[in-house]
């Protein structure tokens, strides 16, 4: 017999847990983590039930996911597409439309974070090149991902989660049959949302959305005090024959295109200038432009061999991939200072190649190997893992830091990520096997076939995400078990109830949006999914219109930046304050409420008992 107080301490949890969450001092997992460890002093929960949610495979088909979307990142297979589809808008609707799209379709099938932290830099440059506000892009950038999420079942971690609590519970229709959370089952209701979502951002983005015209102040114009870095055009590059303009190295954000170097001489950089194989380009910028540029194909630096000369090292060292860009400042006693970069040695002497210099406050004209080194000079290098620990204690240098991001993206696995990913769908379409297996078949290729190393898929993964949902599980199992669930669920059958199941169904929905404003969607779709089959069961309804109702509104809530983690991403580079959210995204959440509520009846089997 459980006793009374027990649902009273998990009801003020659950309610300091989401008051606590929502003032943003604490991270989400810890929160919950607290919490499960307080149902467990209580002893409200048994350690199995407060662990069970780990177990679950829920929570290894996501990081499986996310090793996944690593895999497509670290190739560049999402900026291959990226750079078809979006091309050369020039209007701010065109723009708008050439984004969502894309972001939207590709959303579907992966994680969305990846996707919006791949497509900011490129959308900062096309503000740039359009002379348009970034804050006109951001926004529907994570909008278009989240409306492309509800999509399929692999679209977003909460759809993953639901369907194996669907499976767990091994839900009946009225009519008896099994209810399966399937690749598309959620597509019915998801596509005519995210068509209706996507019409919503293309025609009111021009009335709601902020234009933050100073943002451009913000980019960082470069000039002459920023790195200096010099890049050779291999032969198999893509820009090889293309204009400056065409290739997209005109107005880059935060970079400048001083010059090109070809064989004997110098050409000044106009729009118009065709660029050849070997020609060196010569860019002044911002550190993370001229990282930016490291990602693009068939660009390399100039102090390493051409394809015609011949190195003594082991090739493999220098695989671009396997390399990290490393900061390093020359110190006043180095054995450095008064040679130039080409007589330095450093590629023999540590194992490096100089991408770029910066001497603060100086333009640095002429070659970047006939550069003659300062202290204080900051190298912009191109070094093996651990170079930081192996010679930042050196005498040549008195700072070092190095970057965890790769040196280059791995290009000629572009195609092989995308097949992995193809070969995802197709058994996740047919059932084929077991999502979380289909996940880590598809994990282990990415990593076998050399997509992504083994620490960059660790880096993918998101453990915090991955504690928020096995907490959540374990959240879950005491509000069911303490007879919450089933209390709360009595409540809005009880308030509600006059306005019949549709009512029902609205209240259910409205309740998961405001769980998902003030906690994460997961937990908020796992901690309203015994509510709503207890809601369905007392009133002997359908729950597959209730389970959908949750997994859209945990996902579809887009009236605070805190509602989904994409609309955190693009708060700070989009300069938005919290009302731009509420005035631009509120109507869209209520849209896709009004639409989930009106169509699931309708497409799962109604209400009939």
């Amino acid at each position: 017999m459980i006793e009374s107080w027990e649902p009273i301490l998990t009801g003020s949890l659950i309610v300091l847990m989401i008051g606590t969450m929502a003032l943003g001092r604490f991270g989400a997992d810890i929160i919950m983590m607290g919490v499960l460890l307080v149902l467990l002093i209580t002893g409200v929960l048994e350690p199995e039930e407060a662990i069970s949610g780990f177990a679950n495979q829920a929570v290894m088909t996501v990081a499986m996911l996310y090793i996944v979307a690593a895999g497509m990142k670290e190739t560049g297979a999402m900026a291959r597409i990226t750079a078809i589809l979006l091309g050369r808008p020039k209007t701010e609707r065109g723009a708008q439309i050439r984004m969502a799209a894309p972001v939207l379709g590709m959303s579907a099938f992966i994680n969305n974070t990846p996707i919006v932290a791949m497509f900011l830099p490129t959308l900062a440059a096309i503000a740039r090149r359009s002379n348009l506000s970034p804050s006109r892009l951001y926004m529907p950038l994570s909008f278009a991902s989240i409306l492309g999420g509800v999509c399929t079942l692999i679209g977003t971690s909460t759809n993953v989660v639901v369907a194996k609590l669907v499976s767990d519970e091994q839900l009946l229709t009225p009519d008896g049959s099994t209810i399966e959370f399937g690749m598309f089952t959620i597509a019915l209701v998801g596509i005519p949302i995210a068509l209706v979502g996507l019409t919503y951002i293309i025609l009111m983005g021009r009335t709601l959305l902020p234009d933050r015209d100073d943002l451009f102040d913000q980019l960082e114009r470069a000039d002459g005090s920023g790195y200096h870095a010099a890049l050779r055009v291999e032969p198999n590059s893509p820009i090889v024959g293309k204009t400056i303009e065409s290739a997209g190295l005109r107005n880059l954000p935060g970079l400048f295109l001083a010059r090109i170097e070809r064989e004997h001489e110098t050409l000044v950089a106009t729009p118009d200038k065709v660029i050849s194989a070997s020609d060196v380009l010569v860019f002044v910028g911002n550190l993370e432009s001229v990282v930016d540029l490291q990602s693009i194909k068939g660009l390399v630096p100039a102090s390493l061999p051409g394809p015609d000369e011949s190195i003594d090292e082991d090739p493999d060292p220098h695989y671009r991939p396997n390399l990290r860009l490393t900061e390093a400042v020359v110190a006043n006693n180095s054995t450095l200072v008064g040679l130039t970069i080409r007589q330095s040695g450093i590629r023999t002497r540590y194992g490096a190649v100089v991408v770029a210099v910066r001497r603060q406050g100086q333009d640095l004209p002429g070659k970047l190997g006939e550069i003659s080194l300062r202290p204080g000079d900051t190298l912009l290098l191109e070094a093996p893992p651990g170079f930081a620990d192996r010679f930042g204690a050196v005498g040549d240098f008195y700072l070092v830091n190095e970057r965890i991001t790769p040196a280059a993206l791995r290009h000629d696995r572009a195609w092989i990520a995308l097949s992995v990913l193809a070969i995802l769908v197709l058994i996740l379409s047919f059932g084929i096997l077991e999502p979380m297996v289909a996940a880590m078949l598809a994990a282990g290729l990415m990593v076998v076939a050399r997509c992504c190393t083994g620490p960059q898929a660790r880096r993918g993964v998101d453990f915090q995400i991955l504690v928020v949902i096995g907490a959540s599980f374990g959240i879950g199992a005491a509000m069911t078990k303490t007879g919450l669930a089933e209390t709360i669920a009595h409540s809005i059958v009880t308030s509600a109830q006059a306005l019949g199941p549709w009512g029902l169904l609205a209240a259910v929905y409205a309740l998961t949006s405001i769980f998902t404003a003030t906690m994460t969607n997961n937990a908020a779709a796992v901690l309203m999914f015994p509510i709503a089959v207890a809601v369905a069961a007392e009133q002997s309804l359908n729950p597959l219109p209730f389970i959908i109702a949750i997994t859209v509104a945990a996902s579809c809530e887009f009236s605070t930046p805190i509602g989904y983690q994409t609309n955190l991403m693009v708060m700070g580079p989009g300069g938005y304050k919290w009302l731009d959210y509420t005035r631009f995204g509120g109507p869209l959440t209520l849209i896709c409420g009004i639409l989930c509520v009106a169509l699931a009846p309708l497409l799962y089997g109604g209400f009939s008992s």
